[in-house]
């Protein structure tokens, strides 16, 4: 093993690898005899393709250049189905219409065309019978609307069944078609505030009744059990549990743990638990990683079902016994299989990367516990790990912490190529849930209730610092990275704090009073639990804001920004790159023309990754081999 400073090892994984051998997979059904699913392509400009195995090999249902991707929300979900003659159902990104095809055919429009481009927008889609079940979102002059509705698999229009609140979700007809139940939720609540589940009769659905829910509790998922009772998930005992709930206002729980049977509704269509055959559930409850489990709804007894080395679990469809999931762990790629449930086997159907790195280049992710000001802090580590090299004598590695965005998502041990791409040229990884993540419960969420800026910036330093102590990193070289929330995150660390030698910001939020102006529908109210409400909150709106603390950055910093963003606008970081030129602070700013909340085609996705590596090489001083240099601005000497 040849000695070599931390940083510059040489490795065999390039950033045109995380990509171009990576197609993210999601979904997943039954549809006849076979499985179908949607894949995230980077080298088709970042379309979402739905495929399925035909003679052997991966064959698209859905061709070039359709795209099965909806925009509402900006985050979208549901935005496919099939019928049961096997047809495929989806919403095209390109103009937001529903669509029917016939594999093989041409799809034809199933929703009309609305007056102005993509105004009208459909998700959660479910066809019911002769109907499309779904949410529908309407944008007009500024003004934003949603209902549910059925959409003619014939052709013959669009229909309203469902009003009355901001935002709706989990669309679900009761067995006899009689009454129709939901999940409703007003600004300035966030689905994992609190939400209503609400039912009622399709011949009068104005007058619909509160089964479960308020603006301090979250509930998620109805389904029914017959046509008086449903199951569904609440978090009134400080964790998202199982509840059966009747008609006449009954609520018992199926077995109430501390843990999470639920998660952050971000995407519409998600599920966390199915009902099976024999009436028991399938499960996916969350404390730090998933455990998949069968659950008795009369006697409560869950009978675990162990999946090797898996940490994340996601469930798609069913046919009988057999299950589809998407999962992961830290030595499992995550993709698509199928677990019978009897025999408890688990088999791949399509891996989300076409080659994963040679497992000696994998790092080993840690589970760890650090403890800040005044609580405890989860997080990941991946040290450093290549087998051709080692640091030199009395050297210890940069460490890059992570920060996820939300806040509310939750990170577990995985295989990441992305990790391994920095871990296999010696910089460590550090992955961190910080107060406010999901996973662990809703006093762990709410611990950044109008703590935004405080709270995710004390536990994050709170591991890099942990690691530190502990001999692992170099304390004067540590840097941080996160997108969209987690960029909020890394701006408001480096403008607060001299613990970061640098740090990355991938369409990071900067600055709040023109950002709520500025964002999506769906979180313009979401900085009043983070921070607080307008006009009371606005001087800690201006105190928070990064861009207004520039004063307190002493270290350079790397923007990266899509310009087509409509959730986190350009501008956020364009404010925040004419405050560094102004205080002459080192920086880049790389935008990206056709580029949204998050990257999608491959040469954008390349080139953000190589200048990421660039840039923390020529901050924290090493040189990566074979990487393009970052030109990085810098003040006229």
């Amino acid at each position: 093993m040849t000695a070599l400073a931390y940083g510059s090892w040489p490795s065999p994984i390039t950033a045109a690898d995380l990509s171009s051998a990576g197609h993210p997979v999601e979904g997943g059904c039954f549809v006849g005899s076979e499985i179908w699913w949607s894949e995230l392509r980077p080298t088709e400009q970042g379309r979402t393709a739905i495929c399925r195995h035909a003679d052997g090999e991966v064959q698209p249902i859905l061709p070039a250049p359709f795209n099965a991707r909806t925009r509402v929300h900006e985050y979208g979900g549901g935005a496919w189905t099939a019928t049961a003659d096997g047809d495929l159902v989806f919403a095209e990104f390109s103009d937001q219409r529903v669509y029917r095809l016939t594999p093989g055919g041409a799809p034809v429009p199933l929703t009309p065309k609305p007056a102005v481009a993509s105004s009208i927008r459909y998700a959660d889609l479910s066809v019911v019978g002769t109907d499309v079940i779904a949410v529908r979102e309407m944008h007009d002059a500024g003004a934003v609307s949603r209902d549910i509705v059925a959409i003619d698999l014939g052709g013959g229009g669009v229909r309203s069944l469902v009003t009355g609140s901001d935002f709706l979700a989990f669309p679900r007809l009761s067995p006899d078609g009689a009454r129709i139940a939901w999940i409703a939720w007003n600004h300035p609540q966030m689905p994992w505030d609190g939400t209503e589940l609400r039912v009622a009769s399709l011949a009068d659905p104005g007058a619909w009744t509160v089964l479960l829910g308020s603006t301090e509790e979250s509930v998620l998922q109805p389904e029914w059990i017959d046509n008086e009772s449903l199951y569904a998930i609440s978090d009134r005992s400080g964790w998202w549990n199982l509840y059966s709930v009747t008609l006449d206002g009954s609520v018992t729980p199926l077995r109430e743990l501390d843990a999470d049977f639920g998660a952050p509704l971000w995407r519409l269509g998600s599920s966390w638990y199915s009902v099976l055959d024999d009436g028991t559930l399938l499960t996916v409850r969350t404390v730090g990683t998933d455990t998949l489990a069968i659950l008795d709804p009369v006697s409560g007894e869950l009978d675990d079902i162990a999946l090797d080395g898996v940490t994340s679990v996601g469930l798609g469809g069913r046919s009988g016994s057999t299950v589809l999931i998407k999962c992961g762990g830290a030595h499992v790629a995550a993709g698509l299989f199928t677990l019978d449930l009897e025999s408890r086997e688990l088999t791949a159907v399509r891996s989300g990367f076409e080659s994963v790195p040679d497992a000696a280049y994998l790092p080993e992710g840690r589970q760890v516990t650090f403890h800040g000001p005044s609580r405890e802090v989860h997080a990941i580590a991946y040290a450093p790990r290549n087998p051709s090299y080692e640091g030199l004598d009395g050297e210890l590695p940069p460490y890059v912490a992570f920060v996820h965005g939300g806040p509310t998502a939750h990170v577990a041990p995985a295989l990441n190529p992305l990790f391994a791409y920095f871990t296999s040229r010696g910089i460590g990884v550090v992955d961190v849930n910080y107060g406010g993540s999901s996973g662990y419960g809703r006093e762990y969420r709410n611990r950044l209730r109008g703590q935004w800026g405080v709270v995710d910036v004390e536990d994050t330093i709170a591991a890099v610092q942990g690691l530190a102590d502990s001999g692992l990193a170099d304390p004067h070289r540590l840097a941080i990275e996160g997108g969209s929330a987690g960029g909020w995150t890394v701006l408001a660390a480096l403008t607060s704090s001299d613990v970061f030698a640098c740090g990355a910001s991938y369409f990071g939020v900067a600055e709040l009073e023109l950002f709520v102006a500025e964002t999506h529908d769906f979180e313009s109210r979401y900085i009043d639990g983070l921070i607080g409400p307008l006009p009371e909150a606005i001087d800690l709106y201006r105190t928070r804001a990064p861009v207004n603390n520039v004063d307190g950055l002493s270290c350079p910093v790397l923007l990266l920004q899509g310009l087509d963003d409509p959730i986190v606008p350009p501008s956020q970081a364009e404010r925040f790159r004419d405050a560094m030129v102004e205080k002459g602070i080192p920086h880049a700013y790389l935008a990206y023309a056709g580029e949204s909340h998050g990257f999608r085609k491959l040469e954008t996705q390349v080139n953000a990754r190589e200048a990421e590596l660039s840039f923390y090489g020529q901050v924290m001083g090493f040189t990566p081999p074979g990487i393009p240099e970052l030109q990085l601005w810098r003040p006229a000497s």
